[in-house]
């Protein structure tokens, strides 16, 4: 369990946040939805420990995260940035075993063990054809999809996603997002931001709407994503409609025209 209490945080003397609280447990992928500047990044920052807040608390199962050591974290909270340029041409596999140094001592090297399961991770996305190859040699999707595996590799139940498909072409936007509704269906926590409103429809089962630094809305997703709310948050008029696809139905969002 991830617990959020009254949680503030300045630059400076500028605040970001504000009073802000949630807790989300397993099985419930939730979209983190928010204008430029309403301090989605700000909240992950403060999630992962890299930021300190200046009021309020983060708990991992109860426990303060700035009780845990940064091992300690690793085994709790696995974070996927929107974006990777590595340095160096590293394959897909080394990238993937780097995910499991957490739970080794400091000057031990993966075994035969680490490197079966990173390939059952790899197999797992579609991707152990993918292992010997140079990570600068892959796509931007491919790469996303390392940086998820290289998470699962590290075993830990709560997987926070920078907007997890930022850049990424549209079929490799349905790949990642797929597995991440999958991951929630498994039992992990997911927290994921993104832009897309449309992707927040199609694969959170809960949202949480940050505006000016406070949560604007909070709930399942059908309930909380309404047009009064998406106009709220971006300013602009939206239509929520309905549309059927494979024997399914989904909302969508439309700007209107003025």
């Amino acid at each position: 369990m991830l617990e959020v209490r009254g949680l503030s945080f300045s630059y400076g003397g500028a605040p970001v946040l504000g009073n802000v609280s949630f807790s989300l447990g397993p099985g419930e992928p939730t979209a983190l939805l928010g204008p430029n500047g309403a301090g989605k990044s700000t909240l992950f920052g403060c999630i992962l420990g890299f930021l300190k807040p200046r009021g309020g608390e983060i708990l991992l199962d109860g426990r303060p995260i700035s009780a845990y050591s940064k091992r300690e974290l690793a085994r709790e909270l696995a974070y996927i940035p929107q974006s990777h340029s590595p340095a160096f041409n590293y394959t897909v596999l080394d990238c993937v075993l780097m995910g499991m140094t957490g739970a080794l001592s400091p000057l031990a090297a993966p075994g035969r063990e680490q490197t079966d399961r990173a390939m059952e991770i790899l197999k797992s996305l579609g991707m152990e054809k993918l292992a010997p190859r140079g990570c600068r040699e892959c796509s931007g999707g491919e790469r996303q999809l390392m940086l998820l595996a290289r998470a699962l590799a590290q075993d830990a139940k709560i997987l926070v996603m920078d907007e997890p498909t930022a850049n990424l072409d549209y079929g490799n936007r349905c790949r990642v997002m797929e597995r991440v509704a999958r991951l929630g269906a498994d039992g992990y926590t997911v927290l994921f931001s993104t832009h897309e409103p449309n992707q927040a429809f199609r694969y959170a089962a809960r949202v949480l709407a940050l505006r000016n630094g406070g949560i604007l809305a909070d709930g399942p997703t059908d309930t909380v994503l309404t047009q009064q709310v998406l106009t709220a948050l971006y300013g602009v008029r939206v239509a929520v409609r309905e549309v059927e696809a494979g024997g399914r139905t989904y909302r969508v969002c439309v700007e209107e025209a003025d």
